[in-house]
């Protein structure tokens, strides 16, 4: 609890918050390293992961290859590179290690989005004539939408939070304060900031949650789709009890071929929403 008070204080106190040493200015460094490195980790991964995806073939080996980097810590490849030659080079080490820490979710997560898009959907736009560039941008990608989201929702959280290592190279960001704490000996100092990061790895999550819901471009139709499915649920109940006792045999032959042709029929209009 003493720590505790002490950082409020610590966060409360004016003057910890002006000045190249401040918490603005470590805030604008972190929040740029960040960004920096997942657009890098985007560019890197999501291509790479949606093309192979499309095409159904090497994703596996991919997948497998990029998630090894998860089996290597991140404060390991930092210190590597930092006594590299790239070591000389500025921040460039930490944000290879960081690329190589957020391309690992990113990559699965929209390659598998990918494969587990609706496949009658995705047929059914086929047999409308789309060509491969269509049928990626147009179906593929909107119907992988929710996965690709989640990979990017992790990848940011983790960078956002292992930025901190940042100082350990002489980098700027939110973690200079922790380090800045442990050089002082001021315990109040590093749980500010490491209160810090938790609040915005909490924020950033919260933001990136508005924004899928807000651009998701089939949230229309999963809004739909949840109602009719509850609709149909209830309709099935009430003719099902009013129904009972009627012919037995001929009923179950006309309710399938009904349903396969209805299946048939939604995915065509699933491909016209889309597109």
């Amino acid at each position: 609890m003493e720590a505790i008070a002490g950082a409020w204080q610590w966060l409360t106190t004016g003057a910890n918050w002006a000045g190249e040493k401040g918490v603005w200015h470590r805030l604008s460094e972190h929040l740029w390293l960040s960004g920096v490195c997942l657009v890098l980790a985007c560019l890197i991964a999501l291509p790479v992961a949606l093309w192979l995806g499309h095409l159904g073939k090497g994703g596996a080996l991919a997948v497998n290859v990029s998630n090894v980097g998860r089996a290597v810590p991140t404060y390991a490849v930092l210190v590597l590179l930092t006594l590299s030659p790239l070591g000389s080079q500025g921040d460039w080490p930490t944000v290879i290690a960081l690329v190589l820490f957020a391309v690992p979710p990113l990559l699965t997560n929209a390659y598998l989005g990918m494969r587990e898009a609706d496949r009658n959907v995705v047929e059914a736009a086929r047999g409308m004539g789309m060509s491969g560039p269509q049928l990626l941008l147009r179906v593929e990608i909107p119907l992988a939408y929710p996965l690709i989201m989640t990979g990017l929702r992790s990848a940011t959280v983790q960078v956002v939070a292992t930025a901190t290592l940042a100082a350990l190279a002489g980098g700027g960001g939110l973690g200079r304060i922790i380090t800045a704490g442990f050089g002082n000996y001021n315990t109040a100092q590093v749980v500010a900031g490491a209160l810090l990061v938790a609040v915005l790895a909490l924020l950033v999550e919260g933001a990136l949650v508005v924004a899928d819901r807000a651009f998701d471009p089939m949230r229309g139709q999963r809004r739909a789709g949840r109602a009719g499915r509850g609709s149909s649920r209830t309709g099935a109940r009430t003719e099902s009890s009013t129904e009972s006792g009627t012919a037995a045999g001929a009923a179950p032959r006309t309710a399938s071929g009904a349903a396969a042709a209805e299946g048939q029929g939604d995915d065509v209009v699933a491909v016209r929403k889309l597109t």
